[in-house]
């Protein structure tokens, strides 16, 4: 019976399995690496992760440059990153688990489970000194939150101990930007909101019940919302261009509030307070393009991958060339932002504020990690990194 794969990679897994055939099958990619060690060379990176995935196996992992500057620590491959919004898709996933189990339903109001939710205002006006509201016509819902169409907009943290269900009182207390529904507007508090409504329907905490039914099952055992001190160790340091010597400085990451990396008392915020390692995000976007399964283990039902990673919001604006799933991403037209112009239609990711980015593209059966650390990119999504990441991979591919 003939393979299904593409010739370009039974190339390439034929090279992984056979006498000495791992060299030769990282020596495929060999030009992946260098395309970003200018970028470290001229002092626009620290360094970085790169991986490329299939569904069951991943073809390459590499890291360039160093993960503390002041050290001059090598950058590993196994080095734990902030990942900040791709923690978004991860989130949205258990929320999907409740779903398939029939404990809640994407349409439900977000106020049957956090009363706090149950008047909402819309700012129908706002100058310096005056602000008028409206009363919101129809509730929030699940799917609105999943799809940043909910209005909700940000707030502004006091404390940086604050629980999840105290952080969702003070977010529910906003008015919103626009009426539920009926535009797209991105919002990482939604995402927040919906980690508290995953405690209030599990009766767990959120973070226990991502560590229980996500990351065990999947094996990503480097993802975490407080790295230990061990973890902490590999743990990359945050980077932007000074203004004032044009050189890379540390900067704090904003979401920490002042306070250590492994803070446990910092709440698990479920739209941007994930560490990862590129090879425990890959194992995440094998169970997606799994269809719910990873080694046997199965998270989440297949037609729920499909529901989660099909345009949600219709004509909708959201990004150039992007429409949103359910928690994801999806491509619609790679080719209306450079660095998405090698992903086929259809294919799903997230990326974050500080460079990090992961795409899974079910057409070709490829997973995308690619992991900096850089403040004040003009976009974290198109960096100029990233796109030359991506179009060495693509030269691998179309060359075999």
């Amino acid at each position: 019976m003939k393979s299904r794969l593409p010739r370009w990679l039974l190339l390439i897994v034929v090279g992984a399995f056979s006498v000495g055939g791992a060299a030769a099958a990282e020596d495929k990619f060999s030009a992946v690496p260098k395309s970003v060690e200018p970028f470290v060379a001229r002092g626009e990176i620290s360094g970085a992760v790169m991986l490329v995935a299939m569904r069951d196996r991943v073809l390459h992992l590499s890291a360039v440059g160093t993960s503390d500057v002041a050290t001059q620590r090598p950058m590993r491959t196994d080095d734990l990153f902030w990942i900040a919004s791709m923690t978004k898709p991860m989130a949205a996933v258990c929320v999907a688990m409740l779903a398939d189990e029939g404990r809640l339903k994407y349409d439900d109001p977000v106020q049957q489970y956090l009363p706090e939710f149950g008047e909402q205002w819309i700012v129908a006006e706002q100058g310096a000194e005056r602000r008028v509201l409206t009363k919101a016509e129809r509730p929030i819902t699940i799917r609105a939150l999943l799809t940043h169409t909910s209005g909700m907009g940000n707030y502004t943290v006091t404390d940086p101990h604050w629980s999840l269900a105290e952080m969702t009182k003070v977010a529910a207390r906003e008015p919103l930007r626009f009426a539920p529904g009926s535009r797209w507007g991105y919002s990482t508090a939604g995402i927040d909101a919906l980690g508290r409504i995953v405690e209030v329907v599990s009766g767990v905490p959120f973070a226990e019940f991502m560590q229980r039914r996500l990351f065990i099952p999947l094996g990503m055992k480097n993802t975490t919302y407080w790295p230990t001190e061990a973890q902490e160790k590999r743990f990359v340091r945050n980077y932007r261009i000074s203004p004032a010597t044009g050189k890379l400085e540390e900067v704090k990451i904003s979401y920490l509030y002042g306070g250590a990396v492994t803070d446990r008392a910092r709440p698990p915020l479920g739209g941007a307070g994930l560490f990862s390692t590129a090879e425990d995000v890959a194992r995440f976007y094998q169970m997606m393009l799994n269809g719910g399964e990873l080694s046997g283990r199965r998270v989440l039902k297949a037609e729920t991958v499909t529901e989660m990673t099909r345009n949600q919001i219709g004509a909708i604006t959201a990004r150039p060339g992007i429409t949103w799933g359910l928690g994801f991403n999806v491509v619609v037209d790679g080719a209306m932002m450079p660095a998405n112009a090698t992903l086929s239609p259809g294919s799903f990711g997230h990326g974050g504020a500080h460079g990090t980015n992961s795409w899974a593209d079910p057409t070709r059966g490829l997973i995308y990690v690619f992991m900096i650390q850089r403040a004040g990119l003009e976009n974290a999504d198109d960096s100029p990194m990233r796109r030359a990441y991506q179009q060495a991979v693509a030269a691998v591919l179309d060359a075999n």
